[in-house]
């Protein structure tokens, strides 16, 4: 990292966090159901932040690795594989076009994160209900696997960036592992997942190494009980949550790493959409299943992105056609829930009948 970007990316970090802060610090003291007006007011904030990111990704874009000449907006281009050519010295010019190209990027990789974060909400909201987890209890759980997720998303999507740098043809194994999981997620979109909350690998190992309190059901991962510590099932919901989120980044973060291979927009287009989860967790938590064809557009989304990865060197597809297919299959699966409900069948009345 040049000291530039570690200004700038220590700055986001910061940033990010003052705001988790502020959230659970003062607006959400108390362990509460958070209602759906409060769900609807948080999203439109964080869904409005990263648009104002989108825009300062626009205007700045070139800030973010201190492109100052021609030569280091080459350099960059070739670095990451922007889909820009300079054809001129003209500087001015081409910085503008980085700069759109970027600010595109960004906001591709975040609608793809967020729309395959909503699949990340049928697994959360599956975990809860298999754990019996009280619904006033379900923000801490969330904020605390939001934090170790942003932790774990730098360290996996930097990794991911240097393997590419180093090895291109890890891409390919991206791109077969996003067309395997799209397959599989429209095979299995009508199954009803379950969890043996006994038998979770996770449950057991931490069960080996920790002493674990079962019937406490307060809000404290850890208690004390005649001078020895015990974790929680809050805790153990907790492990679990963050377990699932690095299965989860497997399939998320290589999806953006076929818009842009800078990690710096991977990230911050990552956490923008991970931290919008929370909101959009209790927003859609009861409407979640009327979008019935959500399943088959993440499934697709997932394997054009795939494809789009395995045909990379011998047919582009700009992020300006990918950010425009992204936003039709969201479109058309959402449209088409909405047009085509499931129809529930209903006996008549008794009195009814003659």
């Amino acid at each position: 990292m040049h000291l530039q970007e570690i200004i700038i990316f220590s700055g986001f970090l910061i940033f990010i966090i003052l705001m988790l802060i502020i959230d659970i610090g003062v607006l959400n003291k108390e362990a509460k159901e958070v209602g759906f007006k409060s769900a609807l007011y948080w999203t439109i904030g964080w869904v409005s932040l990263s648009l104002i990111f989108w825009g300062v990704i626009y205007l700045f874009g070139d800030r973010i690795h201190n492109i100052q000449t021609i030569e280091d907006l080459k350099h960059i281009v070739e670095k990451y594989d922007h889909p820009i050519k300079i054809t001129t010295e003209n500087f001015e010019l081409h910085i503008a076009d980085y700069r759109r190209n970027l600010s595109l990027e960004y906001i591709t990789g975040y609608l793809i994160e967020y729309a395959l974060s909503v699949d990340n909400i049928f697994v959360i909201l599956m975990i809860f209900y298999s754990f019996g987890l009280e619904k006033k209890y379900y923000h801490k759980v969330l904020f605390w696997g939001i934090l170790g997720a942003i932790i774990m998303r730098f360290l996996f999507i930097f990794v991911s960036a240097a393997l590419i740098q180093q090895f291109v043809w890890v891409l390919y194994i991206f791109g077969l592992l996003l067309i395997f999981t799209g397959a599989k997620m429209f095979i299995d979109r009508n199954k009803k997942g379950t969890i043996d909350t006994g038998n979770h690998k996770i449950v057991k190992l931490a069960s080996k190494i920790f002493s674990v309190d079962r019937e406490y059901k307060g809000p404290l991962f850890f208690i004390k009980k005649d001078g020895k510590t015990y974790i929680t099932t809050l805790f153990i919901i907790l492990l679990v949550i963050e377990f699932t989120d690095v299965i989860f980044a497997v399939d998320s973060v290589p999806a953006i790493f076929s818009i842009t291979h800078d990690p710096y927009i991977v990230y911050f287009s990552n956490i923008f959409a991970i931290i919008g989860l929370r909101s959009l967790f209790f927003l859609v938590e009861n409407i979640v299943e009327k979008f019935r064809y959500l399943k088959i557009g993440l499934s697709v989304l997932l394997v054009f992105i795939g494809v789009k990865m395995l045909i990379h060197d011998f047919f582009q597809i700009s992020t300006m056609y990918s950010l425009l297919t992204v936003l039709a299959i969201l479109t058309i699966s959402v449209v088409a829930s909405l047009l085509f409900p499931i129809q529930r069948f209903s006996y008549p009345d008794a009195d009814s009948t003659s």
